[in-house]
């Protein structure tokens, strides 16, 4: 796609009316980037990067394996597994698609979207991994959690929203982030009871003999 220029009506030069929508309205969201509160709240999600939410996801985990608080260290785990996953997930659309962030067409006037990787950080808008990462921890959080998500849930949608007016991201790539990490959270619930069934099957086959069974035994020796 040609570069864009914001004097245009269309703001896109080309491509779909929903891009055209998408583009605008990230663009004129994005005027606010410079705005104390915007800055702050901006600042403030950067706990969602990849590296930050590893060091929370584990911080939960460890306090809940060292006070000894199961479910404590449940939700640590399923936050952390669901972060890693969704990292993953990620990472394989950010290299199959090559889209220039909101800040970048604010400041050049210049606008692209292509298949394929980028070595440059400013193409790598789409999808979301702020978003996808406070999904993920926040879904992880309220499985252990679900009478305490709200909050959980409210930390998320304040990361995710908050990425159009700082201009790092278009609402597209917040929905598609926000996809992202539904589907890691999928998936490591799947895992966790595929494991757990798998053990209590285990437990079924080498356990303690039934009543039944100890009952038949008695009498053969009896006799």
């Amino acid at each position: 796609m040609p570069a864009t220029d914001l004097d245009d009506p269309a703001v896109a030069s080309s491509g779909t009316q929903a891009e055209e929508a998408d583009i605008a309205v990230a663009a004129e969201l994005g005027r606010h980037r410079h705005h104390p509160v915007v800055r702050v709240l901006g600042a403030l999600s950067e706990v969602a990067d990849q590296a930050p939410s590893y060091a929370v996801c584990g911080t939960v985990l460890a306090v809940g394996l060292v006070a000894g608080k199961p479910r404590l260290a449940e939700a640590g785990g399923r936050m952390l597994a669901s972060v890693l996953v969704a990292a993953a997930l990620k990472s394989v659309v950010k290299v199959s698609v090559s889209r220039t962030r909101p800040h970048k067409l604010l400041d050049e006037g210049h606008y692209d979207v292509e298949a394929g990787n980028s070595d440059d950080h400013d193409k790598h808008s789409f999808p979301s991994g702020h978003t996808a990462g406070a999904v993920a921890a926040a879904r992880g959080w309220a499985r252990a959690y679900p009478d305490l998500s709200w909050p959980a849930y409210g930390t998320a949608a304040a990361i995710a929203l908050v990425q159009v007016p700082r201009a790092k991201h278009y609402p597209v790539d917040v929905a598609a982030g926000l996809a992202v990490g539904l589907a890691a959270d999928m998936v490591v619930t799947w895992a966790a009871t595929a494991v757990r069934d798998w053990a209590e099957g285990r437990e079924g086959v080498t356990g303690p003999i039934s009543e039944a069974s100890a009952l038949s035994l008695s009498q053969d020796i009896g006799t």
